[in-house]
């Protein structure tokens, strides 16, 4: 890092962003983009995927260079070359995926790259105080022994600011810190996230949950397709504003409304059981039927889901399809009887990130795609750009690789070979965690219209507004068992759900 020295003012601009302007190979990704972040301020940062969050990040931590613009830190233009180079500087990013070493301890996380020797030994007497002391000055209790592998996620992400406030950094940032923690975890976060500012730190927050967006930030700043679409103080935005601004286009309702015209009962569960999880939950779902499955995080709403797709097998219960008795006994058996799951994480299960589109299209369909143990990689490939236009999916063609998609893309791949199959009965495990608002709402048109094709629907969200706005009627579990029913959906209220699953 280089710095040129300017006169020092006392000034509460943080940092600042000036002009960025950043390209890929056919991609323009950033825009003559601003950001001006002050002392003690959360600036949230919103957008669409691949409105250009990551890459501005990215330019700000020293993963990418610009191929213009400047940045000022203190008042003093500074040159990002490295993320060595962002942390002498005094920023810290706090990436979706941490980047702990699961085998190493805390304090050795913290300090890897950074340990104090002395004559070929670590000092580690004097890390575990100062990894205390951190800890402390947060006002969290963290073993700094523990191996990072038996630590909660909430725990890991506090490993995470620990290690941020080891370098001294000046400035936060954190992509979607909240996507795997329950509410308490959050609340807990966000007193956090005042202290820091309290202490004269700046924080940059993306999420895509504009609630969290609306309860800890000062300002927000909207990028729509690599440009700066304008800043905000919170307080003169409300969210119907902010989603116009990150869509670029009016939205009259943020869940699209259908009338529902059921049928036939597609699917029955009885007294599914299954070791401490699942405790003798029964329910029925028909078709053109949205069954909402609502809970806090731990009710067992994804194992009921993992039994009926043959994932694990139930110690005891039946499971019924169009009214006739089903052996399940593992994944393949649900997919031949007309049952496809879009697993909550879908990067480790719904989908092979270092293959193409077009083949991760076709894992689930390869009875119909090969012949004599051959891929048609012809039908394979015109199968998938069908659906590529219907679903919108934004590819530079069916051979890039998945890893390199937006997660609202990567979804609607997961959605795209699952349509293949015609499945009668269709499971969304969080379906729109870690998308965008414009993505979400073209998720639940597509759930829409598999309803009205007579499809029977079930779907687990966190999001309570997302459950009230989809469902047709909503299941609320706890600890493993049903624990009530909505059937009132259009006059029931998130207190409702609650008082269910708390109980």
């Amino acid at each position: 890092m280089t710095m040129t020295e300017e006169p020092r003012v006392h000034n509460p601009i943080l940092l600042q962003m000036r002009r960025i302007d950043k390209s890929f190979p056919g991609v323009r990704a950033l825009k003559d983009v601003s950001l001006k972040l002050n002392r003690g301020e959360v600036l949230g940062l919103v957008g669409e995927n691949g409105a250009g969050k990551s890459t501005l990040i990215k330019v700000l931590g020293g993963a990418h260079l610009p191929d213009a613009g400047s940045i000022l830190i203190d008042g003093r233009s500074v040159r990002i070359l490295s993320p060595t180079a962002a942390q002498q500087a005094g920023v810290s990013i706090i990436y979706q995926e941490f980047n702990l070493i699961p085998d190493l301890t805390v304090r050795e996380n913290i300090f890897l790259g950074r340990e104090e020797t002395r004559m070929g030994f670590v000092k580690a007497g004097q890390e575990q105080r100062t990894t205390l002391e951190l800890f402390e000055k947060i006002g969290i209790r963290i073993d700094p022994d523990a191996r990072c592998s038996e630590l909660t996620i909430a725990q890991q992400q506090i490993v995470e600011i620990a290690k941020a406030l080891s370098v001294n950094a000046k400035i936060i940032v954190m992509d979607e810190p909240t996507a795997t923690l329950t509410t308490q975890e959050s609340a807990r976060l966000f007193t956090m996230i005042g202290d820091l500012k309290s202490h004269g730190l700046g924080i940059v927050y993306i999420s895509h949950r504009l609630e969290e967006v609306f309860e800890v930030a000062d300002r927000v700043m909207v990028l729509r397709d690599g440009e700066h679409v304008g800043t905000e103080n919170i307080a003169d935005v409300n969210r119907e504003r902010l989603i116009e601004m990150m869509v670029g286009r009016p939205v009259d309702s943020e869940f699209p409304k259908r009338a529902a015209r059921t049928g036939d009962e597609r699917l029955r569960v009885e007294d599914l059981c299954h070791g401490q999880t699942v405790d003798k939950v029964s329910f029925s779902v028909r078709a053109g039927e949205i069954l909402g499955f609502a809970g806090l995080v731990g009710a067992g709403r994804t194992e009921v889901m993992r039994l009926i797709f043959g994932a694990e097998r139930p110690d005891r219960g039946r499971i019924f399809i169009n009214g006739h008795k089903a052996e399940i006994r593992n994944p393949g058996d649900a997919i031949r009887r007309g049952i496809c799951l879009l697993t909550e994480d879908r990067k480790r299960q719904g989908l092979v990130l270092i293959h193409t589109c077009r083949e991760n299209y076709g894992l689930p369909n390869l009875d119909r795609l090969t012949r004599w143990f051959f891929v048609n990689r012809r039908k394979e490939r015109r199968e998938f750009c069908d659906f590529a236009g219907s679903l919108r999916i934004k590819t530079l063609g069916p051979e890039q690789l998945m890893m390199n998609l937006s997660g609202g893309n990567q979804q609607k791949v997961v959605i795209a070979k699952w349509m293949a199959r015609s499945a009668d009965i269709v499971i969304f495990d969080e379906p729109t965690r870690g998308i965008d608002v414009g993505a979400k709402y073209e998720i639940y048109l597509l759930m829409n219209r598999l309803a009205e094709e007579g499809k029977a629907v079930i779907m687990i969200s966190s999001e309570l507004p997302e459950i009230l706005g989809l469902s047709d009627r909503i299941i609320v579990m706890h600890e493993g068992k049903v624990k009530g029913q909505i059937t009132d959906v259009s006059n029931a209220t998130q207190e409702d759900i609650l008082s269910m699953a708390i109980a």
